[in-house]
């Protein structure tokens, strides 16, 4: 970690529990920062302190943005299909940086102004839950139908598409549709997402692997891959770094462990 760096991940508070994976506090140092960002299935909001907020799209590759020196961000992760009411369907938005008051109009100016004035980033993160919180009692609830869909599609599941689809009394296009609606991208790439997810929460929590080899071949295997080089080819598509370059460039001093307790917790839940 960078000297005057730091990332510190929470729990969202628990109204809203079932459509946010997680909030956090980021600041930079005394230079800038490079940050890459990996697809997780979900949207995110970027708040700067004192300056506009972004919404970024769902990602199906890495993205790195430069962070200015000295800057407070406070963020929020969304669990895939959950994303915050919005004017537009998700797919419409995949890897882009929205503005995001050019999507909440006179609401997001608002919570501009409060949140530059809450005296602490900590307060400023409580102000932005509060108005996500009534944003979400005005909209109609999360589609059912796309939550069970996530839920099976989590990872160290093996799960057919066609299968799902018929289990939700769907036909494969209509589940194809209202996941790219609802989450931005197909059924099969939010699989692919989530597993690799899977795979990070694995590393990030050092977990025991079952497979006898361990390290990385384990890993691998208990996230769902064939092999390794399954892994590997995923992981250069999903972040332009094999996983022990991903991994060994972690070492900036970030504790994930809140981003990643739904993915363990789904590791010994029943399908």
């Amino acid at each position: 970690m960078s000297l005057g760096e730091s990332y510190v991940e929470r729990a969202p508070l628990p109204e809203l529990a079932g459509v946010v994976r997680t909030v956090w506090i980021q600041r930079t140092g005394a230079a800038t920062y490079a940050q890459r960002h990996l697809p997780t299935g979900g949207v995110e909001i970027h708040f700067p302190i004192g300056g506009r907020p972004q919404l970024v799209g769902p990602l199906t590759g890495p993205v790195i943005e430069v962070l200015p020196a000295r800057t407070t961000i406070v963020g929020v992760r969304f669990l895939p299909g959950a994303a915050p009411p919005l004017p537009t369907v998700l797919d419409d938005l995949v890897d882009q940086h929205l503005n995001l008051t050019a999507l909440w109009r006179n609401s997001a100016d608002r919570l501009v102004e409060a949140m530059a004035l809450a005296g602490t980033p900590e307060g400023a993160l409580i102000l932005l839950q509060a108005h996500l919180v009534q944003e979400y009692r005005r909209v109609l609830p999360v589609d059912p139908l796309v939550g069970e869909a996530v839920r099976a599609l989590m990872p160290w599941r093996t799960v057919n598409l066609d299968t799902l689809a018929a289990h939700l009394a769907l036909s494969p296009s209509q589940l194809r549709r209202r996941c790219l609606h609802a989450v931005g991208v197909s059924p099969k790439v939010l699989q692919r997402t989530l597993r690799f997810q899977g795979f990070l929460a694995l590393a990030q929590a050092g977990v025991a692997v079952s497979d006898r080899r361990g390290g990385m071949a384990g890993l691998a295997v208990d996230a769902g891959y064939a092999d390794q080089a399954h892994l590997s080819r995923e992981c250069l598509r999903l972040t332009g770094l094999t996983p022990s370059r991903l991994l060994g460039g972690c070492a900036c001093g970030h504790d994930h462990s809140a981003s990643y307790e739904p993915f363990l917790a789904t590791r010994t839940s029943p399908p």
